[in-house]
């Protein structure tokens, strides 16, 4: 399960000075979230001195909600508004949309643990690093004068890329947290050891991985999202990660994360706090594994909704799921799940997952493979020698409220050459919590509003006018990455992504994306033709020499391709030329 990314924080007020190591602290760590893990994540806890009568307006201070309830959180975000309102009325800078210095871009890195990167610009002068972007957890932190950090990666002909490394003092904007500071979860800790500056501490739910250092404020450089875009410099609170484990130094997130939680600590929470944008923010999520984010942004009129459903020991983006369908069966029944960007695959516990697989599995018309204990999906296929195609039965999630979510990525390929070796369901048995991870994000702009406290949705394949702000191809960087890392592997961003699992001998991982419609047409697969019913949808079981839906993974570098190869992908990819990023070329096309 190391393999596959959780960055879902399970925070704990344990204090680790700055110079030691967490290997120690895995029991803690292997805990789950309801079993006595203290946590503190308060929606919003803005500190701003008001008049009582004023305050009595925001939050009646007789009439308060149950801490921890929806009510008290939905209040809270009213709260916001309000002072937001006041705030803003003379200007509409809280309405815009902003985004980062280098774009909108995000890139979704195989290598790295299957979830989304960006670059970041921190400090003055402006460094840049390479982030996991993560809702499941809240606090952003990088890489900062580290004794336990990665600080290069090595590419497949043996070139090194150094990663940046901040450091407050070569930053002329940088100012140290104090104990006292609203932000500082640990203060306690603070007064115990005699010290000024906040520690921070956080566990996640990947075995091992943690890390530990001071709160630092300093500038993060973002810019406006439009037609004429302007610099925005907006202070906010991160973490100096002085020393990270586990996956963080060789798995995710190796060049910080940024959490994009609740937590008033999240930089969504701080630029709404500050008047900066509206209190929501979009991710989407292209098939061809590039994306976008925007802070402020609130989706569109026609996007579907549901409401989040807050947790009162550790508030997350959590929704309700009333009713799941599978091909033809329908499971009635209500089940919460969060969505998590910072986890790869989707977790379900019973009786959603046996409804689920059972369902997928009684309409497969392969033959279901033997399990494998170094798999971590359950439900696998051998394709038909005698059949061209691969017939699955549709997935759709229906939320709270009505909202149809239909699943545009439910399975992994495994393929040697140009055949497909087994395929399959990429949803993995969960003994706690729910989770639709990142996979079954594909192909959708979710939007997290954060004042409304709703979730919404539409398809997208993320290079609509509105939401690509680079979108014939991400910027150019000075940043170390984006690069496919694998051991010592670099590559370029991937052009179509789906979750894989570890490669198995022999054999090389091929992930086909899902093809919409039109581009299963220009494939040869138009189901209309091929007589398959309206609950199922159709793969090839051969794939072309090279075929730019599809992600070659665990390859000892792409730069070992023949050029040749590259240049046939043709008509259909979407991949992208990246140069200078490594000071190599990266062959790829872009349509």
């Amino acid at each position: 399960m190391d393999d596959f990314i959780h960055l879902r924080t399970a925070r704990v007020h344990i204090f680790v000075s700055s110079a030691q190591k967490s290997g120690n602290k895995n029991e803690a760590i292997r805990r789950r979230l309801g079993n006595g893990l203290l946590v503190q994540f308060p929606v919003v806890n803005l500190i701003i001195s008001l008049s009582l009568s004023w305050s009595r307006q925001i939050f009646p201070l007789d009439h308060l909600p149950e801490k921890g309830s929806f009510d008290y959180y939905r209040a809270l975000a009213h709260r916001d508004r309000f002072i937001h309102d006041r705030r803003l009325s003379s200007t509409s800078t809280g309405d815009q949309i902003l985004t980062f210095a280098d774009g909108n871009t995000t890139y979704r890195m195989s290598t790295l643990g299957f979830l989304h990167y960006a670059n970041v610009s921190l400090g003055t002068p402006g460094v840049t690093f390479f982030v996991a972007l993560d809702t499941g957890s809240d606090l952003f932190w990088v890489p900062c004068d580290c004794v336990s950090c990665t600080r290069f990666l090595q590419t497949g002909n043996g070139d090194v890329i150094n990663l940046n490394i901040y450091s407050p003092n070569a930053s002329l904007t940088s100012k140290e947290v104090p104990c006292n500071s609203s932000l500082c979860e640990l203060q306690d800790q603070c007064r115990l050891l005699g010290q000024s500056t906040c520690p921070y501490q956080d566990l996640y739910l990947s075995a091992g991985t943690t890390t530990a250092g001071y709160l630092v404020e300093d500038v993060l450089h973002l810019k406006t999202d439009n037609s004429n875009p302007e610099d925005v410099n907006a202070r906010i609170t991160f973490g100096c990660g002085q020393v990270e484990t586990g996956s963080f130094l060789d798995g995710a997130a190796i060049n910080g994360l940024f959490g994009l939680g609740l937590d008033k600590v999240s930089v969504p929470s701080i630029l709404s706090s500050a008047g900066l944008t509206a209190n929501s923010f979009s991710m989407c999520f292209g098939s061809d594994g590039i994306g976008r984010i925007n802070f402020g942004d609130k989706g569109s009129p026609d996007q579907a909704t549901t409401s989040f459903h807050i947790n009162q020991s550790h508030p997350t983006y959590n929704i309700s799921v009333t009713q799941m369908t599978v091909g033809k069966n329908r499971m009635n029944g209500s089940f919460t799940a969060i969505f998590d960007t910072g986890t790869s695959f989707t977790y379900l516990n019973d009786p959603a997952y046996t409804h689920l697989t059972k369902s997928f599995n009684a309409q497969i018309q392969d033959k279901r493979r033997a399990s494998d204990p170094n798999n971590p999906f359950e439900y696998c296929y051998d394709p038909s020698p005698s059949s061209s195609v691969i017939t699955i039965p549709t997935l759709n999630l229906t939320m709270g409220g009505g909202g149809q979510f239909p699943v545009n990525d439910p399975i992994v390929f495994f393929v040697n050459g140009t055949t497909i070796l087994y395929y399959c369901l990429a949803v993995v048995k969960s003994s706690d919590v729910n989770i639709i991870g990142q996979n079954f994000m594909t192909g959708y702009l979710i939007v997290f509003d954060r004042e409304k406290l709703v979730l919404g949705w539409k398809e997208s394949e993320c290079y609509d006018a509105k939401y690509a702000s680079n979108a014939e191809t991400p910027s150019k960087s000075t940043a170390a990455p984006p690069p496919e890392t694998s051991s010592s592997t670099t590559t370029a961003p991937p052009p179509k992504t789906h979750s894989s699992p570890p490669p198995i001998p022999s054999a090389t991982a091929v992930q086909p994306g899902s093809a919409p419609p039109e581009a299963a047409k220009r494939s040869g697969k138009d189901s209309s033709s091929s007589g398959a019913p309206s609950a199922s949808v159709q793969w090839s079981s051969r794939l072309n020499t090279c075929n730019c839906h599809f992600l070659i993974l665990f390859l000892p570098s792409i730069f070992e391709l023949p050029v040749s190869l590259l240049l046939s992908c043709g008509v259909g990819c979407r991949a992208l030329v990246v140069s200078g990023v490594l000071g190599k070329v990266v062959y790829g096309l872009v349509v």
